[in-house]
């Protein structure tokens, strides 16, 4: 059953007690706010300067100024609130709003740097309602603060509020959050072939009857669970439910078990076909430095965001922090790092890393207007136009030459301050700032510089020359600056994204170099790191701070001449072989399994998966790419919460994750985020006050509430979007493995002849064929025989009408040009669309 928005919001900011027993605890205790009837007047309650405090028939009233950026901007507040540590307060008061508008309700330290003790959301309507929260207090204070943070609305209105109240000695609140039916399937849908799983939450000790039925109710398979205990990641006691031997097609399947229904799936082929695209799409309404066009997002259309319009200060000449240098740069552009203003390179360097590994990985899958962005139709792949937007901020933001530390990146650029919910990137106020370099976001923009350099060689040869160029300064400065840390306490603003330890983005970024130079100094460097033998396969997966993995990866599938490449993919062999074993011993199947849960912890789920899938690229075994179906499981509904992560993928879907603009939860106006949208999930560290008051002593997976101010466990951001884009494209592709196998080799350098034989190694005549394959970077086809050749970027397709029977091979060859850098023979080969074994 799905709950209206208003009820999920009161399920997770309102007390849980009875108002009756809300009342009579409240009662134990002497009362705090001082005044909170306005029966003497406004005394000692207090008010920003554009605001007047007045009484109107009881209520204290203000009318609110508009035009203001954020929440903080018009307070109303009382001070000097004592607080005993450990005590459980209940707090009530009555508010309206004319017209209707959602507040923040605030306890809080009076200073710097203003921790919150109580956040609330109050959803304030003309004809007024009374409120009711409870939280225990974490620390003792004789003089924190209650506030109402009224500002951020583009138009004035009027509020109102009375019988203030804050009480100690209430029951601690008790969330429980409505987890639906006890059978937990991926309410998507599954595959007609391969894994088909549930979990079934029951009390039972011993095996259970279920049954499959279709749209019209009528059972069509039925079998018995499998009892797997105590699951250490939720505390529940499941049963296992597997169905994968039925493949029919199908809408609106349920499966019955323990008396209960599970939410409604689908069975096709289909399930992923759109999700690639949407989870790319995403990163167009991130942009910031262009206005986001209605008519390609309806409903998300906005103005610019930080192009110095007012009343934005802007990003086209922006100062580094006092003492840090004395220059300014132009850093407009690139991609919102998540659901605040900030862009920063370590973070952007996965995200844009893993888009054009993606590519990477099958380039053909990949077309000029399927994300209907406004660089459709120029003739390049859309998601190579979309990684180029934050490409181009990345490279912004290297030191000049000329300039002390040339060559190194800036570490980030963010507001001078935090900004509140919401505000429109357009109407930010605040100052921006560069930060100090460091050697991490040198060694980014160095990985995805070389990367960009190959994968655009086709498309923009200048574009490739100036990355490359770009990758070797920053190569080159990093190694004259290889310990330059960003301060873990430069977090005002912005996140910090500190990181002591660097040699894995050295390894990484000498991987990307050497594959795209094949220069001995790189191939050298990636053969003396430790990272280059080491175990690098985390149980907790890879992300922005654990970056050898990238280069492992595409060591092992990016055609290069690395001596032991054998061993780099047999190791890659090995991390999938570990998370196939977590997922198999985990009830839920989740190639996961911390004793506590990241922040951000789907996004190394996924991670976690694209190790099993480059398994399942480099052998074919099917174990590796039905790990990654199952895997996929978790992240839209099989969990114990019993919901989607991904915005409109499922029944109940995460749709009010953190974000200042997607943000409509708190204002109607705003929308939600958009359809393919991840959020971040559950985080056992829960570090916002809402999670805090909510969640304490939360089991691993429960470690989460869709509120849009949890940013702690509901955020979204460019680098957990960027596996989710990966790991989707993985899964729908729908190639098969073919028989067949393909010897190419090629003579020459600048200008190359390259022979090409094709053996059918099936029991089944080829009747008429077309090839493909991709070059690394800017090779070009120029005269063919045997076959006829065709190219579109670094995609190359040959077509013969002759048979190849079985145990035969048919020959082909053709000359061509390769403008510069390595030319290493493909190894990818598709037969009529399927891939040779």
């Amino acid at each position: 059953m799905t709950r209206s928005r208003a009820a999920l919001l009161a399920l997770l900011t309102m007390v849980a007690l009875s108002p009756a027993t809300a009342a009579h605890a409240a009662d134990e205790g002497p009362e705090q706010i001082v005044n909170g009837t306005f029966d003497a007047g406004t005394a000692p309650w207090w008010g920003t300067a554009n605001v007047t405090l007045a009484v109107d028939e009881g209520r204290l009233c203000a009318d609110i100024p508009g035009g203001t950026a954020n929440p903080w901007d018009v307070i109303i507040g009382q001070n000097d609130i004592p607080l005993v540590e450990g005590e459980t307060y209940a707090y009530k008061f009555y508010a309206s709003a004319t017209p209707a508008k959602v507040g923040r309700a605030l306890i809080q330290l009076p200073v710097d740097p203003w921790t919150q003790y109580l956040s609330a959301a109050p959803e304030m309507s003309v004809s007024g309602n009374s409120y009711s929260y409870t939280f225990t207090a974490p620390a003792s204070l004789p003089n924190s603060q209650v506030v109402f943070q009224l500002g951020g609305s583009a138009e004035p209105w009027r509020f109102c509020m009375d019988d203030v109240s804050l009480k100690g000695g209430a029951e601690p609140e008790v969330y429980e959050p409505d987890t639906g039916p006890r059978v937990r399937v991926n309410m998507v849908g599954y595959l007609p072939t391969g894994p088909k799983k549930a979990t079934v939450v029951t009390t039972a000790t011993t095996a259970l009857d279920w049954e499959l039925k279709n749209a019209a109710k009528e059972t069509v398979a039925q079998g018995k669970t499998t009892p797997r205990g105590v699951d250490s990641s939720s505390g529940q006691n499941v049963h296992t439910l597997d169905f994968s031997g039925y493949p029919k097609p199908g809408k609106d399947y349920t499966i019955t078990a323990d008396g209960e229904t599970s939410r409604p799936f689908d069975i096709d082929t289909g399930i992923y076909d759109q999700l690639p695209a949407d989870a790319l799409k995403f990163y167009y309404t991130q942009r910031s430095g262009i206005e986001i066009l209605d008519n390609l997002r309806p409903g998300y259309g906005r103005p610019a965001g930080h192009v110095g319009v007012a009343p934005n200060q802007g990003d086209v000449s922006v100062p580094c922090q006092p003492g840090v240098c004395d220059y300014s740069l132009n850093v407009k552009g690139g991609w919102y790092d998540a659901g605040d203003h900030g862009k920063y390179v370590v973070n952007g360097g996965i995200s844009v890393y893993q888009l054009m590994a993606a590519y990477e990985r099958d380039k053909a899958a990949f077309k000029d207007g399927q994300l209907n962005i406004p660089e459709s139709g120029n003739g390049r792949p859309d998601i190579l136009d979309e990684a180029r937007w934050e490409q181009e901020f990345l490279l912004s933001m290297q030191v000049p030459d000329g300039k002390p530390s040339a060559g190194m990146a800036h570490h980030k650029i963010h507001d001078q301050n935090w900004t509140g919910l919401p505000l429109l990137p357009h109407l930010d106020p605040q100052l921006r700032e560069l930060h100090p370099t460091s050697t991490a976001a040198t060694l980014n923009l160095a990985a995805t510089a070389a990367q960009a350099a190959r994968l655009f060689a086709p498309y923009d040869a200048a574009f490739a020359a100036k990355n490359l160029q770009a990758a070797r300064k920053a190569w080159a400065a990093a190694k004259a600056n290889p310990a330059k840390y960003a301060d873990p306490n430069d977090g005002t603003g912005g996140g910090a994204y500190n990181d002591d330890n660097v040699t894995d983005e050295f390894y990484w970024a000498a991987a990307e170099l050497y594959i795209t130079t094949g220069e001995k100094e790189f191939k050298d460097f990636v053969l003396a790191s430790p990272h280059h033998t080491g175990d690098i396969w985390r149980d907790r997966g890879f992300d922005w701070g654990n970056t050898a993995q990238l280069g492992r990866l595409d060591l092992a599938t990016v055609p290069n001449g690395l001596p032991d490449r054998a061993r780099v993919r047999q190791s890659v062999i090995e991390g999938a072989e570990k998370y196939l074993a977590i997922q198999k011993a985990h009830p839920y199947g989740l190639p996961y399994n911390p004793p506590d849960f990241d922040w951000g912890s789907n996004n190394l789920v996924l991670n976690n998966m694209v190790v099993m899938a480059t398994a399942f690229d480099l052998t074919g075994q099917e174990k590796y790419r039905s790990a990654v179906r199952e895997g996929m499981d978790y992240i839209l509904g099989r969990n114990a919460l019993n919901q989607s992560y991904v915005t409109g993928y499922g029944e109940v879907a995460s749709k009010n994750q953190h974000s200042r603009w997607y943000a409509h939860q708190l204002d109607p106006a705003l929308p939600n985020p958009p359809r393919g949208t991840l959020s971040g999930g559950p985080n056992s560290s829960i570090q916002d006050p809402l999670a805090q008051r909510l969640l304490q002593g939360c089991k691993p997976q429960f470690c989460y509430i869709d509120h849009i101010e949890s940013w702690s466990t509901n955020e979204l951001t460019i680098n957990w979007n960027s596996p989710l884009a990966w790991v989707s494209a993985f899964l729908a592709d729908k190639g098969q493995r073919s028989d067949c196998r393909v010897r190419y080799t090629a003579h020459g350098s600048g200008t190359f002849t390259a022979q090409v034989v094709i053996e059918n190694t099936g029991r089944h005549t080829v009747n008429g064929w077309s090839l493909r394959w991709s070059f690394l970077s800017g090779q070009r086809v120029r005269q063919d025989w045997g076959a006829q050749l065709s190219q579109s970027g670094s995609v190359v397709t040959a077509k013969g009408q002759n048979q190849i029977r079985p145990g035969k091979s048919v020959t082909f060859g053709f000359t061509g040009a390769n403008p510069w850098g390595p030319n290493p023979a493909p190894e990818v080969f598709h037969l009529n669309g399927d891939r040779c074994r």
